[in-house]
């Protein structure tokens, strides 16, 4: 770590910072100034590394490493495995211990700002809330932090230059692991709906939406340059998307204000 490094205002005294920072979807232009000041100062940054990154960056640390060159020798790799979706298993559990512990070493080791980069946004389905609850009981002196990120139903909305919500419409974000029956319900009740991890349960989503004959459209890799859009008619009804996809279904808005 180089000596001269500026510190945050907020920081003082020997007080321990934990900060969970999202990165965004992807595009490294869509990193907030505040995500890029706390990577650029932290001591240590943790990056999420799974089983589709094998032994190369994940998502978040290929946008770090564009946003912050001289962070790459502070970056820590933890292993999260993404084949357990349900439930708390030993995977999942061994996922957290590792953080906490890559944390607490960091700490110990003299670091007084550790941060983990989390893809989207650190509140919204981000790992983050589970290894904060982990690290709060092994070291229950530590200060935590967040720093918002760009959501990928936002940078969905942005690319198909669809408004999320306008007016008095309701606006919902549904994992689509919650099941069909779940899922109906929120897409009776809300007039736009934001479905995320619907990869591999894809044709579930597509039937609910076509059964109420909603509008859609499916993003995969979104703003980045690999980016696919298509429409409910575009996707097969077997076919299955990467993780990294998200499904938004908006009304029909046929008078300009007529929302309101």
């Amino acid at each position: 770590m180089s000596e001269h490094r500026a510190r945050p205002d907020s920081e003082s005294g020997d007080e321990r910072r934990f900060i969970g920072v999202g990165v965004g979807p992807g595009d490294p232009e869509l990193v907030t100034l505040k995500a890029v000041r706390v990577l650029e100062t932290a001591d240590v940054i943790l990056v999420p590394s799974t089983e589709a990154s094998a032994d190369g960056p994940g998502r978040a640390e290929q946008i770090i490493t564009q946003v912050v060159p001289d962070g790459a020798e502070r970056i820590r790799r933890i292993p999260f495995s993404m084949a357990q979706r349900r439930g708390v298993g030993a995977r999942r559990a061994e996922s957290w211990r590792a953080s906490a512990d890559a944390a607490v070493e960091a700490f110990e080791s003299g670091s007084s700002t550790v941060a983990f980069a989390t893809v989207g946004d650190p509140a919204v389905f981000s790992t983050f809330s589970y290894l904060r609850a982990t690290l709060a009981e092994r070291m229950p002196g530590v200060c935590f932090e967040l720093v918002p990120g760009v959501t990928a139903m936002q940078a969905l909305a942005a690319a198909s230059t669809t408004p999320l919500a306008e007016g008095r419409e309701i606006l919902a974000l549904v994992p689509a692991t919650v099941g069909p029956e779940r899922l109906g319900e929120v897409l009776d009740v809300a007039d736009s709906v934001a479905i995320y991890k619907g990869g591999r349960t894809l044709p579930e989503v597509l039937e609910a939406l076509r059964e109420r004959d909603r509008r859609a459209v499916i993003g995969t890799d979104v703003s980045l340059p690999g980016q696919r859009l298509a429409s409910l008619d575009e996707i097969d009804a077997d076919e299955r998307l990467p993780y990294f996809s998200a499904v938004l279904t908006t009304p029909e808005r046929t008078i300009t204000g007529g929302r309101i």
